[in-house]
C-alpha cells in the first residue's frame, strides 16, 4: 500500500464511524501504520491532532443537524460520543461560540471543519535538501523520557523536555561527553509494542564509553539506512516545515518509505538553537519500496 493510498484508507473509515466509538488502533490499521506513526504523520500532513480532528468532524455535524433539522440536543449528544448534554454543551460552545440551543435559530453562525482528503498536489518545484546514508550500529548516551503516544499531549511535553535537559545542564553534559562534541540528538523511538500507548524520546549524544551517570542510559541505534534532511532557520518552525514536506513531497514521490522504527533529529551546537540562521538535520531510517508501493 503507498503512503498516500494509506493515509486516505484511514480518514475514510473514520469519517464512516464517526458515530461510533473509534479506536485510534483501528485507524492507524487501514493506513498499515503503527497507532503512533499515524497519529505523528497525521498531525504533520493536516496540521492538527487526530483527536482534535475527530472532535471537531463530529461537532462541525451535530451543528448541522441542530440547525437544519428539529433534532432533539440529548439526542445529537449521544449519537457522536457525550454522555451528557452538559459536556456536549460544553464542546459545543469551544467550537462553535454558541450553546447547542441557539445553534436551533435561524440565522446563527456556526462553524465547520471539512472532510480531510488527502492527495499530492504539484504546485511547483519545492527543494529539499538530502541524502541517503548507510549507517553502522552505534551507540548513544541518553536522558530518556517516556510519552503519550496522543499527540495532543506529546506536542507539549517533548518540548518542556528540552526546556528542563536546557535548563538543568543535561545538553550540556552529553555535548561535552560525546567524542566528536558534534551533536545532541532527539530520537523519537516508535517501535513500542500496539499494546503500549506511550513511546521513548531521548535527549542523547554519541557514546565514547565510560561510566553511565545516574538517570542515564546507553542505548544501540542499529545499522540502517537513513533519508538524511538538512532543516536551516529559526526552530521549530524550520524542523515542522522540514516534517511536513518529508511527509507531503519526498515519501509520497520517492522510492523510499519509512521503517517506523525511530527517527533523529541531530542538533550540531545546541547553546545556538536559538539563532535564526540555526541549522539542523532530520534522519529518517527507510527502506526501499516494493515494485507495488512505487508505482511501477
Amino acid at each position: 500500500m503507498d503512503w498516500i493510498t494509506g493515509i486516505q484508507n484511514a480518514v475514510d473509515y473514520l469519517e464512516e464511524h464517526l458515530t461510533d466509538e473509534l479506536s485510534y488502533e483501528e485507524i492507524a490499521r487501514q493506513a498499515a501504520c503503527s497507532e503512533f506513526y499515524f497519529q505523528r504523520i497525521f498531525n504533520i500532513l493536516c496540521g492538527m491532532p487526530l483527536g482534535e480532528y475527530i472532535r471537531s468532524r463530529r461537532l462541525t455535524l451535530a451543528g448541522n443537524e441542530l440547525s437544519a433539522a428539529d433534532a432533539r440536543i440529548l439526542d445529537v449528544a449521544l449519537k457522536y460520543g457525550y454522555d451528557s448534554p452538559e459536556s456536549f454543551t460544553r464542546a459545543f460552545v469551544r467550537f462553535h461560540g454558541i450553546t447547542p440551543s441557539e445553534a436551533k435559530k435561524d440565522g446563527k453562525r456556526l462553524k465547520a471543519l471539512s472532510r480531510v482528503s488527502v492527495q499530492i498536489i504539484l504546485q511547483g518545484g519545492s527543494v529539499m535538501n538530502y541524502r541517503i546514508e548507510t549507517k553502522e550500529a552505534f551507540q548513544v548516551l541518553e536522558r530518556a523520557e517516556r510519552h503519550s503516544i496522543d499527540d495532543e499531549r506529546n506536542r507539549n511535553s517533548v518540548p518542556e523536555f528540552w526546556t528542563r535537559s536546557h535548563a538543568d545542564g543535561t545538553v550540556g553534559y552529553l555535548l561535552a561527553q560525546a567524542p566528536d562534541r558534534k551533536y545532541v540528538f532527539g530520537i523519537c523511538y516508535g517501535n513500542a509494542p500496539k499494546e503500549v500507548k506511550t513511546f521513548d524520546y531521548g535527549i542523547a549524544a554519541p557514546y565514547g564509553g565510560g561510566e553511565i551517570p545516574e538517570g542515564f542510559r546507553v542505548t544501540e541505534i542499529p545499522a540502517r539506512t537513513w533519508a538524511v534532511f538538512e532543516c536551516s532557520g529559526p526552530l521549530p518552525g524550520s524542523i515542522q516545515e522540514t516534517w511536513h514536506k518529508i511527509c507531503a513531497e519526498f515519501f509520497p514521490t520517492s522510492g523510499y518509505q519509512p521503517t517506523y522504527e525511530m527517527d533523529v533529529e541531530a542538533y550540531p551546537s545546541p547553546e545556538a538553537m536559538s539563532a535564526d540562521d540555526y541549522s539542523c538535520e532530520i534522519w529518517v531510517a527507510v527502506k526501499k519500496k516494493v515494485p507495488s508501493e512505487s508505482g511501477n
